[in-house]
């Protein structure tokens, strides 16, 4: 079941795609999280390969990284042109399964160990309710890859480019722009509540605390090394953590 205000990316995904991955800011977001999650999803003589879902899965970038190292990954997402492209980009990957399935739908999160849910939650129309749906379905010791637009990191982008009155009007549009996030999550607020719930957060990360703020955005790509070691050294740590346009959370039920 989804919300008809939900939104989804039919007729859309091609441009979707390019918008995301296609830049510095896809590129730069996908190389955070890879590394924010090493600790989690390591295999080893020791550590044995993961059942994953990956609910809002996309085109498969996250889900073909996983897949490459071995875990078992079952990529799910609400858009059927979306899924369109995930098929082509994963069709090398065996252990991968792909089906058109909304969040709410899942009825067997209980069979999996780990949960991936990137760039969800601001789509919907109630992200908290989406939150307590994972905990509510997961089984216990299993963990979340959470991550989420960052309201703050938002405001704080338009403050420099002086939107002040998209600010004042709550950063709320009257004509919704489709690649434009319509309900992101103030960071602390999001990880406040998932420990409210119940969750243990294993981990923090700021994804693009330094990016989307640079005076010369031709420097996301000049100095594109400097920039990735820039944030690889403050993505963990207060305060700059908190500026990452999208912020990012594992979670143990």
């Amino acid at each position: 079941m989804t919300e008809k205000s939900d939104h989804i990316f039919d007729g859309i995904a091609a441009k979707f795609a390019d918008n995301i991955y296609g830049t510095t800011k896809g590129k730069l977001r996908q190389i955070m999280l890879c590394e924010a999650l090493v600790p989690f999803v390591e295999v080893s003589d020791n550590i044995q390969p993961k059942k994953v879902i990956e609910v809002g899965g996309g085109t498969g970038v996250m889900a073909a990284h996983l897949a490459s190292l071995g875990h078992s990954v079952l990529l799910t997402d609400g858009s059927e042109d979306v899924l369109v492209h995930a098929k082509d980009n994963l069709k090398t990957f065996p252990n991968v399964s792909i089906q058109h399935q909304y969040l709410l739908d899942i009825q067997n999160m209980e069979d999996f160990d780990f949960i991936v849910c990137h760039a969800v939650l601001e789509w919907l129309n109630e992200p908290y309710q989406a939150i307590q749906f994972l905990y509510d379905n997961m089984r216990k010791g299993a963990i979340l890859s959470l991550s989420f637009f960052n309201r703050d990191a938002n405001l704080m982008t338009n403050a420099i480019y002086g939107n002040f009155d998209y600010i004042a009007q709550g950063m709320k549009v009257r004509n919704q722009v489709r690649l434009n996030p319509k309900n992101p999550l103030p960071a602390k607020q999001a990880s406040d509540f998932c420990e409210s719930i119940g969750f243990t957060v294993k981990a923090k990360t700021g994804i693009r605390c330094f990016h989307d703020y640079l005076k010369n955005p031709e420097h996301q790509t000049t100095q594109f090394e400097g920039l990735v070691n820039l944030e690889r050294t403050y993505n963990q740590t207060e305060p700059f953590m908190w500026l990452g346009k999208y912020f990012h959370l594992v979670l143990e039920k």
